[in-house]
């Protein structure tokens, strides 16, 4: 269960659109939403929903035409392009479809990239980290040795080594069978609830959305419940 006493992200009345060769295209309208820490949120909605938009912009990789992403109470579309990367480094965790690990890395200097990146490196932690994602005996193997599912397991845990308060995760099984998705999945909600982040992710699987403890609806750039 989510603490909504602590609030990680408050996002109110957001909008933002793209120009097209005929003009502006709307993607989210008057969007408000409020993430806790510890909470759990699936997104779902069909392609072009904006559902990756969405995610964007609560990383701060994009700005948002109006409204407010206020995370830990800081609004990241205030911050100037460097004060969100040092957020990024830190305190958010991106898991994407692409695994995005650096190639001439083993997976031990992979998973703790991001939080020497971050300066909150913990070898112990990494350690801790290797053996729950069943990556053990594989530390010193590059991510062309392994498998899909295990660089995804990587992708994982290069992500929690840094700590964040806030997961976001971008279709992340989409590149494996249903199988190893669900097994990578089961131990994403599992190391997840362990760390007490929060943990928002964007799917197409109405099946995967199933194991979140809220589930949310994209339609026309603007949210249904469920």
């Amino acid at each position: 269960m989510a603490s909504f006493l602590t609030p990680v992200l408050d996002i109110q009345t957001l909008s933002k659109s793209f120009d097209a060769a005929d003009g502006t295209v709307p993607v989210l309208r008057d969007i408000s939403l409020l993430v806790a820490s510890g909470d759990t949120l699936a997104l779902t909605g069909e392609s072009g929903s904006g559902k990756s938009t969405l995610l964007h912009l609560m990383a701060g990789l994009d700005d948002a035409d109006s409204g407010q992403i206020v995370f830990e109470g800081r609004d990241l579309l205030a911050m100037t392009d460097s004060d969100r990367a040092a957020v990024r480094r830190s305190r958010i965790g991106l898991v994407f479809q692409q695994f995005n690990l650096v190639p001439s890395l083993t997976v031990a200097r992979n998973l703790a990239l991001q939080a020497r990146l971050a300066g909150t490196h913990d070898a112990a932690h990494v350690a801790g980290l290797i053996e729950r994602l069943g990556l053990s005996g594989l530390d010193h193997r590059y991510p062309e040795q392994l498998s899909g599912g295990q660089q995804q397991r990587v992708a994982i845990g290069r992500t929690l080594a840094a700590r964040p308060r806030l997961i976001l995760a971008d279709e992340p099984t989409g590149n494996l069978d249903e199988q190893t998705g669900d097994a990578v999945m089961a131990l994403m909600h599992e190391l997840v609830a362990e760390s007490g982040a929060a943990l928002v992710m964007a799917t197409h699987s109405q099946r995967l959305a199933a194991n979140f403890a809220r589930r949310i609806h994209l339609r026309h750039g603007q949210l249904e419940m469920h």
